[in-house]
Parts: C-alpha cells; sequence; structure tokens
C-alpha cells in the first residue's frame, strides 16, 4: 500500500486511533479505512498529472498576457503545494471515519430577533459557484449508486449505534468525498475557477467509476460480519384479490417501477438505460378466444407465455375488427349460428380464397422458406420514387404472400405466428410513423429498415418482448432523429450520416446474424455518446455566460440597495442623484463583482458613497474633504469613463453647489444619455410578478425541485406540435431559466414564474422517464390500442420485472 506521510498535530484528534470507539467497531474501521486507502490514494496520485496538464493547457490558450500569468502562478502555486493534497485528502478521510458515533452537530438556535435589512448580505459569488459545482457532481453519483448508497447508509448506521446514516453523513458518499476534496483544495492555494478544474477533473478520474466502487465495499463490509446478506428489496403493493396471484404480481412490479419511470429525464439521447415494454393482461374472468393452429409453423425459440398472449390479443382484434366490418343481417345470422371465429391468417394480408379457408386446404409455408424471399426482397429493394405512397409492412406483406403463391400454388399462406409477426411489427411501425416527421431523412430509413427488421422478428419473437434488443436500439436511434420534438436545428449531420452508413451496413450484410444489428448499433452509440459530449461542452459556456449575467444583475440589485440605503437619511440634490444612480452605480457594481461583498475595496466604496451624501446636502460653507474629488474621479475612470467625464461628474458629487464652468448640467446630461451602461446590453426587465393560482404554485414548486438537464416539450401550436428543450441551469434567486436544444445550442431563456404558467396551461411539460424513448412510447400506444379493441385490462411489465 502506497505510504502516507504521517498527520500534522491537529490532524491527531481526528485520528482512529484517539476515537472514543468500542474495540469491534475501531478495528472494523481501520481495516476498512487500509482496504480504501490504497485505491483513493492511486486515484488520487493518477488525477494530479492531468490536472497539471489541464492548468498548463489553459495557460497556453489564455486569451491576454495577464490571465496567462494568472494562470502559471496557479500552475506554480500547485506544483509547490501538491504533495500536500493527497496527505491531507486522507487525513479528512480519517477523520470522517473517526466521527462515526458522534452525533451531527447541531447549531445552537439563535434568541428570536427582528431582522434588519442592514444585515442582511448576499452570498459570495466564489462560495456559491464552490458549492454549486461540488454539489451537482455529488448529487449525480448519488443518483447512479443510488441502491449501494442506502446499503452503505444501513451498515454505517449499525456501525456508528444509529439509525441509518443518510447520504450527507456517509463518510464514503458523494457528500463526504466532495468535503473532503474541497478541504484539501485548501492547501494548493488556488484561485477559484482554478478550483473548479480540480473539481471537475476530481468528477472524472476519480469518480468516474463510483458505482462499482460502492459496490466492492458493500462486499468488503457484508464480508467482514456487517450486516451480511443485506439486500434492497423496493417495497412492492400487496395484491387484493387473492384470486390473481399473477395480477397482483404484475401489480406489485409496475408499482416498484412507478418511481422510475416518473423520474424527469435529464439524458441527452434518452433515458440511460431501456424501460421494459409491456403486454395486456386480461382482465379478471375475460377468457381469451383459443390460438388458431399453426402446423407447418416454426415456434421461435422466445416464443414463452408473453408472446402467446400477444398473439391471443391479435386474434381477439381480429375477430373485433371482422365482427364490426361485416354487414348487419351477416353479423346477426353469424351470433345466431354460433360464430365461425377468427381467421387464422392475418387479416392485413392479401384476401384468402373462401375454399382455402373452410375445408382446411391451406398450405403454409415453412419459417425458413419464408426468411429466404425476404432476403431475396432485402437485397432487390428500389428507392422509393418521389410522388409515390410509402411502403409499409403491409405491402411487404402482400409481396410475400404473392411470391410464395407463384411458388406453392394458391393455397399458399403465412403460419399463424408469421402472420401474426407480420401484423404486430406493422402495428408497432404505424405507431412509430405517427412521431416522426414524414419529410425527415428518418422517413426513408424507417423504409429501408422495414424487411431486416421483419427478418429479425420472424427469427426471434424477444424483439418484442426484450426491452435491449440491439435490432429496437437501432430503430429508436434512426426514428428519433427526425421526432416531431426535433427542429432543423436539432439535427445533427454528422449523425444522419452514420445513420445512413448504419442502415446501409445492415441492408447489405444482415443475414439472420444479430450481431450485425449490434454492430451497427454500437456505432450509432458511439456517435451519440461523442455528440452528447459536444453538446455537455456547448452547454456549460452557456451556463457560465447566464451566471455571468445572474451575477452581473444580483451586482447591479445590490449597489441599487446601497445607494437606496444612503439616501434615507438625507436626500441630495436631483440632479446629484442622478449622477449617483447611473455614474456612481457602475463603480459600486464593478467593485460588487471583481472584490466580492467582504473586500477592502467594497468598504472603501461604500464609506465614499456615504461621503457623496454629506458632501452634497452639506451647508455651502462646511469644510470640503479635498481627497473626495481625486477618489470618485479615480473609481470612474476604472469603470471606463472618459478622464473628461470623470473630472466634471466628479466635481458635482463632491460638493455642495454642484456647480461646474467646464461642463453644463445639458451637456453632461447628453453624454451619459449616449452612453451605455455597465451591462446594459444584457440587461433583462423583471415584470412585478402576478399572484399565482393553486395550480401555478405547485408548477412553480415543482420547477424550483427539479435536476439541472430536465427536459420538457413545449407546445408550438394549435395543431399540438412540441418541441424540447433541457433546463440546463437556474438561478434560485432571480428565477431565470435558461434551455438549450439536443446539440447544446441555446434556445431563449424563461423565468421559473412564466414556465409555472405555461405549465398549468398545459403548453409545457416535464418528460419523464418512462416517455423519454420514442420506440417504448410507440409500443405502449400499439398495446393500448389493441386492449380498447380487445377490452383487456392494464397491462404489465415484461422484459424487466415480468408478469
Amino acid at each position: 500500500m502506497t505510504a502516507i506521510p504521517p498527520p500534522p498535530p491537529s490532524a491527531a484528534a481526528g485520528s482512529l486511533a484517539g476515537a472514543s470507539l468500542p474495540p469491534r467497531v475501531r478495528k472494523l474501521l481501520r481495516g476498512f479505512f487500509d482496504h480504501i486507502s490504497s485505491d483513493i490514494i492511486q486515484s488520487l496520485n493518477a488525477m494530479l498529472p492531468e490536472y497539471e496538464q489541464a492548468l498548463f493547457k489553459q495557460a497556453e490558450q489564455a486569451r491576454s498576457d495577464n490571465r496567462q500569468a494568472e494562470f502559471f502562478s496557479n500552475l506554480r502555486a500547485f506544483q509547490r503545494n501538491r504533495g500536500e493534497f493527497v496527505p491531507h485528502f486522507m487525513f479528512a478521510l480519517e477523520a470522517e471515519l473517526a466521527a462515526v458515533r458522534t452525533p451531527p452537530s447541531r447549531a445552537r438556535a439563535p434568541a428570536p430577533t427582528g431582522l434588519e435589512f442592514r444585515t442582511l448580505t448576499l452570498v459570495e459569488d466564489a462560495a456559491m459557484d464552490e458549492e454549486i459545482v461540488l454539489s451537482d457532481i455529488a448529487r449525480r453519483h448519488e443518483v447512479r449508486a443510488s441502491q449501494s448508497l442506502l446499503l452503505l447508509g444501513q451498515r454505517f448506521g449499525a456501525l456508528g449505534g444509529a439509525p441509518a446514516f443518510d447520504n450527507e453523513r456517509l463518510p464514503i458518499g458523494p457528500q463526504g468525498l466532495c468535503r473532503m476534496l474541497k478541504l484539501a483544495a485548501r492547501t494548493l492555494e488556488l484561485d477559484l475557477e482554478e478550483r473548479l478544474l480540480l473539481y471537475r477533473t476530481f468528477d472524472h478520474k476519480v469518480m468516474g467509476n463510483y458505482q462499482e466502487w460502492a459496490e466492492t465495499l458493500n462486499q468488503y463490509l457484508s464480508q467482514e460480519g456487517v450486516l451480511p446478506g443485506l439486500i434492497y428489496l423496493p417495497r412492492r403493493t400487496r395484491a387484493v384479490d387473492a384470486a390473481s396471484p399473477a395480477r397482483a404480481g404484475a401489480d406489485a412490479a409496475r408499482a416498484a417501477g412507478r418511481a422510475d419511470a416518473n423520474r424527469p429525464l435529464t439524458g441527452w439521447h434518452g433515458p440511460s438505460t431501456p424501460s421494459a415494454w409491456t403486454i395486456p393482461t386480461p382482465a379478471p374472468g375475460a377468457t381469451p378466444p383459443p390460438l388458431p393452429d399453426a402446423p407447418g409453423g416454426r415456434g421461435a425459440a422466445g416464443d414463452g407465455p408473453s408472446f402467446e398472449l400477444l398473439q391471443q390479443l391479435l386474434a381477439v382484434r381480429r375477430q373485433a375488427t371482422a365482427r364490426f366490418s361485416e354487414p348487419a343481417a351477416t353479423r346477426f345470422a353469424g351470433a345466431e349460428t354460433g360464430g365461425a371465429g377468427a381467421p387464422a391468417g392475418n387479416t392485413a394480408g392479401p384476401a384468402m380464397p373462401a375454399a382455402a379457408t373452410a375445408d382446411g386446404t391451406r398450405k403454409l409455408v415453412p419459417t425458413p422458406e419464408v426468411l429466404s424471399a425476404l432476403q431475396a426482397l432485402q437485397g432487390t429493394a428500389a428507392p422509393r420514387i418521389e410522388g409515390q405512397p410509402k411502403r409499409s409492412l403491409k405491402d411487404i406483406q402482400q409481396a410475400l404472400v404473392a411470391r410464395m403463391r407463384q411458388q406453392h400454388g394458391a393455397q399458399a399462406a403465412l403460419a399463424a405466428p408469421d402472420s401474426d409477426t407480420f401484423e404486430l411489427l406493422g402495428l408497432l411501425y404505424n405507431e412509430v410513423e405517427r412521431e416522426v416527421r414524414p419529410e425527415s431523412p428518418a422517413s426513408d430509413l424507417l423504409t429501408r429498415l422495414q424487411v431486416p427488421l421483419a427478418q429479425v422478428a420472424l427469427r426471434d419473437r424477444e424483439f418484442f418482448l426484450r426491452p435491449e434488443h440491439p435490432a429496437r436500439e437501432l430503430l429508436n436511434a434512426v426514428a428519433e432523429s427526425g421526432a416531431t420534438w426535433q427542429t432543423d436545428d436539432d439535427l445533427d449531420p454528422r449523425l444522419l450520416h452514420q445513420l445512413h452508413q448504419s442502415v446501409d451496413f445492415v441492408v447489405k450484410h444482415y443475414q439472420g446474424d444479430e450481431a450485425v444489428f449490434a454492430q451497427a448499433n454500437t456505432e450509432v452509440q458511439r456517435h451519440l455518446e461523442a455528440a452528447a459530449r459536444k453538446a455537455e461542452l456547448a452547454e456549460r459556456r452557456h451556463i457560465e455566460a447566464a451566471r455571468g449575467k445572474e451575477r452581473l444583475e444580483i451586482a447591479k440589485q445590490r449597489a441599487s440597495e446601497t445607494i437606496e440605503t444612503a439616501f434615507n437619511d438625507q436626500q441630495p440634490p436631483r440632479f446629484v442623484q442622478a449622477l449617483v444612480n447611473q455614474a456612481w452605480a457602475d463603480v459600486l457594481t464593478l467593485t460588487q463583482l471583481r472584490q466580492g461583498e467582504n473586500s477592502d475595496e467594497w468598504t472603501e466604496q461604500l464609506q465614499t458613497t456615504l461621503q457623496i451624501v454629506a458632501a452634497t446636502t452639506a451647508p455651502a460653507d462646511a469644510p470640503k474633504d479635498s481627497q473626495l474629488p481625486a477618489r470618485i474621479e479615480k473609481a470612474l475612470l476604472q469603470v471606463g469613463y472618459h478622464e473628461d467625464e470623470a473630472q466634471a461628474i466628479a466635481r458635482r458629487l463632491s460638493s455642495a453647489d454642484g456647480e461646474d464652468d467646464g461642463t453644463s448640467r445639458t451637456e453632461l446630461t447628453a453624454k451619459l444619455k449616449a452612453r451605455a451602461r455597465l451591462g446594459e446590453q444584457n440587461m433583462i426587465r423583471r415584470e412585478p410578478i402576478q399572484p399565482r393560482s393553486p395550480r401555478e404554485q405547485e408548477c412553480y414548486d415543482l420547477l424550483r425541485s427539479l435536476p439541472y438537464g430536465t427536459w420538457f416539450e413545449f407546445t408550438l401550436n394549435q395543431q399540438g406540435d412540441v418541441q424540447r428543450q433541457r433546463l440546463s441551469w437556474f438561478s434560485p434567486v432571480t428565477g431565470h431559466a435558461l434551455f438549450v436544444n439536443q446539440r447544446g445550442q441555446r434556445t431563449g431563456e424563461h423565468t421559473l414564474d412564466s414556465l409555472a404558467r405555461l405549465m398549468a396551461q398545459g403548453q409545457a411539460q416535464v418528460v419523464t422517464e418512462d416517455k423519454g424513448r420514442l420506440i417504448d412510447r410507440a409500443w405502449n400506444a400499439t398495446l393500448r390500442a389493441l386492449r380498447s379493441l380487445t377490452g383487456m385490462g392494464k397491462a404489465a411489465d415484461i422484459g424487466g420485472n415480468g408478469a
């Protein structure tokens, strides 16, 4: 194990050796610390050279000599103090473990006193940025490793003799590691921007595999006898109806997954994992019709009860469609004679001769021959001519049956499983194409994928049942590239080129090997990941710009409050007030931005503000401060005022008479009006907030609790067209919210108040995990259509917690 330098004397109190712990707990924590030390030290030592290279690269790319000098100064400070970083991090980790039985400190409640506005101060910008970055890192890894952290919290609760530790108190949780990082970073003596770069490097290099590391720590504690065998089992709804255990199990599975399904979608390209597809389950007491016989048909290896249930649903659908499409007299006659049942084939395909279906002399074509015919169609498919209707799965099935009848006679027909597969795939395709813009390139790509997907579904019925089937993943990627919620600006030309290549590869090489789809999908997913990284970088630049505007607005607000407070006791002449509210307000704003609230420079400018008020309201014979005009002029020159303007303003702000022989009031007023004020081009006019309705207030409270990166769908017109935008950042202070598109490009800004009103009106809605992927929505819409015709019950999850 890598050696750690001895701790400083101040760290002795926080060591495991000096902690007041039971012997067994101390031994377990010491072993735990030794177990994780080597991994942490190795990761930190690997991070430091990369951070040094990043710091050096930023210094080379600096846009000014002053900025480059600042980078090199921070680089030298890092090189001088880097040897202290890892030891202090490990000392902080040991202190966290040693305090496992120390109750969390509770701040003593102060005596209730009246609040005075003069005692209220803004949070330091540096502290705010630091906390935002660290909390974002911790939140992201807490979401990814939520189950492992829950088990670690239980185990550390047992070690600490207390209830389960939450994420904030957990010593080796993401929040705890971020606290240690912040403490250790102080030893490097870096500026704010360089510390933020260090935090991001820590996120990528050290926290990259935190989820697997947390699972390893759980295994270690379990092997050491700390709650061995502890597992996480989500709470499930107990069945009420004891007569239907299958339905009760499906309800429990749905209840367990409902929380995940209702989580806001935050990924760049859909949910991190595909959601389980669902199939309707029969309502209690409902008996589906018997499945048609399929002699000669080939059942796929994956033909389990789930696909059989889909066949039953299709059979009921065909019966219902035939019943309502028959003439009334025929339907009543069929009812009197008991009905003839549903035809075995797909009614969407070519009509079979009556004799062939009545006497059972149909010749069912084996599935291998159907696949051979499809392979021939796949190789000879001609591109669509402009003006012709798009090819559908029904057209392919008709062409296939016609080909079979040429080879096997007029009685040739598809077996029931194959016919059902075509019908089910056709229904799915119809729902997919509803959400794809007809004029988009994705529409033609979907048409070209029809024959290969038909082969996949015929060879492997798991295409309908397995959530992560590579063919389904590729279908989803192609469909989402032309989804109705995307605009022309959202479309990435490189992604479109990759999709064309992947579809061409599948059409050319697929002959039954699923690896062809897997390889094509891997290339697409690799491109999507690269596009997501680019979008994230572009989004980060917009966020930094938005935060800069936010800091400027807060600084301007603070300057206005300072001037208003100074005017409370004494009222200078109206012209002097105008000069202070414009010229001197710029000085206060810039000082607030550059130096901060607690700096000596800010205190000096506050004192100067009070001196200006006193000088302009004092009697004419009162003694004057001879240094005041020079201080005012110097401050105005730093803001960017010309020397003659600064001198004229300084003379009027430093005397009671306010007269200046060099510049008249009219001339000075004209110059000030023509001058652009600090941040005026980015100034956002804040309208007074109107009272909200209960529904609007509910939406507003929801917005303030959403994580950064949540996707929204905005309704664009009365036709219901929507566009997806990503909530990249919002300010809890002013309520400003930044939105970007799929490529990380800024699409606009809202306020949380206006967004809440749009949500209350139904013009904006949060996209949840279960609605994130187009293919999942299309499949669920297909099942809802079957359920509406068959009278089946609700959906039960398969592919995940199956029914």
